[in-house]
């Protein structure tokens, strides 16, 4: 048997659940978006691993009869309040049953997708870039500041091909510097931003699954093409392979952190230079299957029954 903990308003997640189906796998839904209301987590440790159940109305789940279990981050604002409780009181609640729950997950012997402490390390990207370069992918030259000058003199070396973005895992979009933005760079004071000197080519999305890869190459004039649409480009998307070097190595960044699944965002330059952005341990990978056909959701649901 499968869990899913998510929200059937996340697009994602609700893929998960009709891939699941489609499969013939049965799976229960921790909605997390009510969650904890009309849901248990009832467990205890025996004999070195967790043991016990968790349940709702309509079923109950032993945690031996568990294959897998996929987990994806439902947000503050999309959780609807338990009732009979006071708001100030509701974050508190949130805190203690969203601890236990993850301390669960993080227990668990079969399959999490993913497991909390392998996805810490997006927080923050300086140190997933170091893990990044250890497994044998190259990063572009960076320079993480609140320096002004070192900004400056960063936007000058690489003769204004710069991009900046933020440096934890809250999502941003990666804007390209002109020199309007040198006369903001006095902010910087208040708080780190990271710059990026622009690497040119093709950007390829990486979605891995277990041992298996799906590589996506998409082609726009955007700097971020996720919203190249508000800018008003288009964006061209299709399956591709990689060499045999960047495949080995984006597999040994996911084992490095612990991801069985993952999103790996990687630029190919027009010399066939491979470098590596960011990795991404919830990938809402179906934007990429609706574009390309690729079958990630069900590599996801084969993964997670096999327990």
């Amino acid at each position: 048997m499968i869990l899913v903990c998510g929200g059937l308003a996340d697009p994602v997640t609700e893929l998960v659940c009709a891939r699941l189906g489609e499969c013939g796998y049965s799976y229960r839904l921790l909605d997390l978006a009510v969650y904890p209301a009309g849901f248990q987590v009832n467990w205890r440790w025996e004999e070195g691993r967790p043991t016990g159940y968790t349940s709702c109305k309509d079923w109950r789940l032993d945690l031996e009869d568990l294959t897998g279990v996929y987990f994806r981050h439902v947000g503050s604002e999309e959780r609807i309040k338990p009732p009979n409780v006071s708001p100030k009181f509701a974050s508190a609640l949130y805190a203690e049953c969203d601890t236990e729950l993850a301390m669960l997950l993080e227990s668990l012997p079969c399959h999490v997708v993913n497991r909390i402490a392998g996805a810490a390390a997006n927080h923050s990207k300086p140190y997933q870039a170091l893990q990044i370069r250890c497994c044998g992918l190259c990063t572009p030259p960076t320079l993480l500041t609140t320096d002004p000058e070192a900004a400056r003199q960063f936007y000058e070396e690489f003769g204004g091909q710069v991009i900046y973005k933020s440096i934890s895992g809250v999502r941003s979009i990666v804007r390209r510097m002109n020199d309007r933005h040198l006369t903001r760079l006095q902010f910087l004071r208040d708080g780190p931003a990271q710059f990026q000197a622009f690497i040119p080519g093709d950007d390829i999305r990486v979605h891995t699954v277990g041992n298996r890869l799906f590589a996506t190459r998409i082609r726009s004039k955007a700097v971020d093409y996720r919203y190249a649409q508000q800018e008003g480009f288009s964006v061209e998307m299709e399956p591709t392979t990689l060499p045999t070097a960047v495949t080995e190595a984006c597999l040994r960044v996911v084992r490095q952190f612990g991801l069985l699944i993952a999103g790996i965002d990687l630029k190919e330059t027009r010399e066939g230079d491979y470098y590596c952005f960011e990795v991404n341990p919830s990938p809402a990978f179906l934007f990429y299957e609706r574009s390309t056909g690729q079958s990630i959701s069900t590599a996801l649901a084969e993964l997670l029954h096999e327990g």
